[in-house]
């Protein structure tokens, strides 16, 4: 009952329901674009290592967050996002052109620009949403983003495989350019009041540096952030032995999209649930308990059992997501306003990152070490995060994660 109070309380807020119209919105063309790339480049050259060349240009600037989120502090956030969404809409536009293998190298870079604009669209974003939400809806509206996010991630695929199969690519990108453009209709309509940023001061080496200061200082931020990184790379491991589980269960490969169909069940869930259980535990529990759950499904995924790897797998799906939303709730609200897209940004470097290294390193070691036995280490790894995150007294975290506005909402 709490939750769908809490819930109806995010669509009514005008601010909250247009954010997350934003979200939804740009990131159903994203996940549309993110699977019909890989299947265009292998059409037009039958090399699967072009193909996953797509996700890496998608993922490099990533790399750069810290850098790319100072332009997040240097404009006003709303028409920076209006001017973002505007330039890929634009952009998106010119893959039309891409015909032939010759073209691949305009499809990349505009895949490479489209994640760094990703970048500082993410920074600005939550910047923003600490400004136009009500501080006491951040946990619920996280959840809620993160329930979207998975969602489109169910249906998007489906939708971007239809259009692309009637299509092709240009037809994808032109929707994915739609959603850009509508993107910035929505948010043309929020009313928030922003300040004009401050003349920057210092060179760009120390502005840059301030955002990773900002969390390394912070006792409430610096291990929820390293958790997090943690936490992504074991899940980076775990995600490139999935076949490996799918084969020792006796399935094609194609089961592995039921478990993911299965895993984006969970991640819904605990996007519903997360606003009641960070407002009753904290973020720092909520991350701990949710990496609790994370340990013990990994490793009981060396078992193969169909009932139980469905389990698992939901599991994974509701405990993952925990650590990610409580990261970004606690950023934004233990985060000056003025810092708050260099620290989003280099949070996300931090936490998303090792994600990519534990998937390159699962590659490699699939081939080597038995699977059942990287799945057990795994989960001992993120037991062993979970404990030493919930080290913290509980009062304390509970404190530490309420900001004092909290206690008079605007």
């Amino acid at each position: 009952m709490t939750t769908t109070w809490t819930t109806a309380r995010v669509i009514r807020d005008r601010n909250a329901g247009l954010c997350l119209a934003g979200v939804v919105i740009s990131g159903f063309g994203t996940s549309a674009l993110w699977l019909a790339s890989g299947v265009w480049v292998k059409d037009l050259t039958g090399s699967d290592g072009l193909a996953a060349l797509c996700l890496l240009a998608m993922w490099a600037p990533t790399l750069a967050g810290p850098l790319l989120g100072t332009l997040a502090d240097r404009f006003r956030r709303r028409p920076l996002l209006i001017a973002a969404s505007l330039l890929m809409a634009v952009l998106l536009l010119t893959l039309c052109a891409v015909d032939s293998p010759r073209g691949l190298w305009l499809l990349y870079a505009v895949l490479f620009v489209y994640g760094a604009t990703g970048v500082v669209h993410d920074a600005a974003e939550s910047a923003l949403i600490a400004t136009a939400v009500d501080r006491s809806l951040l946990g619920d509206f996280n959840g809620l983003r993160t329930t979207a996010g998975e969602g489109m991630k169910l249906l998007a695929p489906l939708a971007g495989a239809g259009l692309y199969a009637a299509y092709g690519g240009a037809g994808v990108a032109v929707l994915d350019s739609v959603t850009f453009l509508l993107a910035a209709v929505v948010y043309a309509f929020l009313r928030v009041r922003e300040d004009r940023p401050a003349p920057p001061s210092g060179n760009r080496r120390k502005r840059t540096a301030e955002g990773a200061r900002h969390l390394w200082a912070h006792p409430l931020l610096r291990p929820l952030v390293l958790a997090g990184g943690t936490t992504m790379l074991c899940a980076g491991l775990s995600g490139a032995l999935l076949y490996a589980v799918v084969d020792a269960l006796g399935h094609s490969p194609a089961y592995a999209g039921v478990l993911y169909a299965v895993q984006g069940a969970g991640s819904v869930a605990v996007g519903l649930l997360s606003g009641p259980a960070l407002r009753r535990l904290g973020e720092r529990r909520f991350a701990a308990y949710g990496i609790a759950v994370l340990a013990v499904a990994v490793a009981l995924r060396a078992v193969p059992d169909d009932p139980l790897a469905w389990v698992c797998s939901a599991a994974i799906g509701a405990g993952l997501p925990a650590v990610l939303i409580a990261t970004l709730t606690a950023v934004q609200r233990e985060t000056p306003p003025p810092l708050l897209g260099r620290v989003t940004a280099t949070a996300g470097t931090l936490v998303f990152a090792p994600n990519v290294l534990g998937l390159a390193a699962g590659a490699a070691l699939v081939e080597l070490v038995d699977h059942r036995l990287l799945l057990a280490v795994l989960g001992g790894v993120l037991a062993v995060t979970s404990a030493m995150l919930s080290h913290r007294p509980a009062s304390a975290d509970r404190t530490a994660s309420r900001s004092p506005s909290d206690a008079s909402p605007a």
